[in-house]
């Protein structure tokens, strides 16, 4: 019988802080609350409602994932985190227009109650944005100090037991890994240095290794994906995971790419455009920004259709990304893929996709289980890159000698194989042996 690892238990409170505090930060919130007194339903988390299967088909047991693993309760998390404006989240709730006015005036004490620290912010980084409640100091450094300084208060002042921070925040201009990265000792030279090889994001990670507090990054950035912040993080035994939440027309290209190769049908073209007017539609409105997310979601399809391993059906294959910052929309993004696909003999055929999709309502259950995930793996001693976590991200980190795996089911299967492992239940494969008996 195998006995699974030994985890510490999910007990007193649980700080969830995320440097963002616009639409997803505090949809995500706001939906936590709603969810606690009962007048919502955690639709999209997988810690909430999912379930799993164990041992054999004919056993029947498939309990919910959080009757399975010792999760945080929902009743026992408190929220915080940064923000480049003063408002309160119930502010920054009906500003950013995601949820109704109704349900949010019914949480409004809650929410007005959960005010923003200063962030660490510098508009040569997001340029579109000009923050006003924003930290000074003399060095990047010193930023990183002041940081940990709020993370240690939080704790203290809400009586935490434990902590984790999910990056919220905006899309920073592209930027790649460079010297300055790649050891802890330079990474803080550069920051006493002011270096602009470290962006803000960058500064939140440190801190958060410093201080001994498990980083998920939601966005496109660099953030944790750096040697220098890795090192930190096996030193500190501390989980990270990373990048870019996987919520609209990403999510539909794992969904739909892994059937096409599952069917051995041919792709020519993937033409992908968006409109949407949030903040991150308006961040994401200046080029360099768009780079970075550029990156993240074209290699989506190259890992998970293997062109050089199937090169009659992909190896062609012209990919094509646009964003439009479009106001009028708001948090109600759309999403258009035109598709060529070929098939037998090589005749052609095409797919249209028109996602009216929620932005943030389809991220906000990621933060609630990145967040949760996180402080398992920290309770379960599992430090470094988080690979099981690939289930909820655009561009999943991965081992340096490693591909990311993209395909949305293989991700699934890895994630509910990791929680079976750690409670000692037996990985299930699919692979029946029945007929041999």
């Amino acid at each position: 019988m195998k006995t699974g690892v030994d985890i510490k238990p999910a007990t007193g409170k649980l700080g969830i802080l995320t440097p963002g505090m616009g639409a997803v930060s505090t949809t995500f919130i706001a939906g936590c609350i709603a969810v606690n007194k009962g007048i919502g339903k955690p639709i999209g988390s997988l810690t909430q409602m999912g379930s799993i299967r164990l041992g054999k088909r004919t056993e029947n047991r498939s309990p919910l994932v959080k009757d399975f693993v010792p999760l945080a309760d929902m009743n026992d998390l408190v929220f915080g985190g940064w923000d480049i404006f003063e408002d309160n989240v119930y502010e920054a709730a009906l500003n950013a227009g995601v949820l109704q006015k109704d349900l949010l005036d019914q949480m409004k004490d809650e929410l007005s109650a959960i005010k923003p620290m200063k962030a660490v912010f510098d508009p040569a980084y997001v340029k579109k944005l000009n923050g006003t409640w924003v930290k000074k100091g003399k060095n990047k450094m010193d930023l990183a100090e002041q940081l940990r300084e709020d993370i240690r208060n939080f704790k203290a002042s809400n009586k935490l037991d434990r902590l984790v921070i999910v990056w919220c925040g905006s899309t920073e201009v592209f930027m790649q890994a460079s010297d300055v990265h790649s050891t802890v000792e330079s990474f803080e030279k550069a920051m006493r240095e002011n270096d602009p090889a470290i962006a803000p994001s960058m500064i939140y990670a440190y801190a958060a290794m410093k201080e001994g507090v498990p980083f998920a990054n939601g966005a496109p950035n660099l953030t944790v994906d750096l040697p220098a912040i890795q090192q930190l993080a096996k030193e500190n035994k501390l989980p990270i995971s990373g990048k870019d939440f996987k919520t609209g027309q990403t999510f539909m290209k794992t969904l739909l790419a892994p059937g096409f190769k599952a069917r051995l049908l041919g792709l020519s073209g993937w033409f992908s455009t968006n409109i949407l007017g949030n903040r991150d539609g308006e961040v994401l409105d200046d080029p360099d920004a768009f780079k970075t997310k550029e990156v993240s979601k074209l290699g989506v399809l190259e890992y998970i259709l293997q062109p050089k391993v199937y090169p009659d059906l992909y190896k062609e294959l012209y990919h094509k990304v646009r964003i439009n910052y479009y106001p009028p929309r708001g948090d109600n993004k759309e999403g258009w893929d035109n598709i060529d696909i070929f098939g037998w003999l090589n005749y052609p055929m095409q797919i249209k996709v028109d996602f009216l999709c929620r932005d943030s309502i389809l991220a906000a259950p990621l933060v609630l289980d990145l967040a949760l995930f996180s402080d398992l793996a920290m309770r379960a001693g599992m430090y470094g890159i988080q690979e099981w976590l690939s289930f909820y991200y655009k561009s999943p980190m991965v081992a340096k000698e490693l591909y990311p795996e993209h395909d949305i089911f293989i991700q699934l299967m890895k994630l509910k194989n990791t929680l079976r492992h750690l409670k000692g239940e037996d990985l299930i494969t699919h692979l029946g042996l029945e007929y041999y008996d």
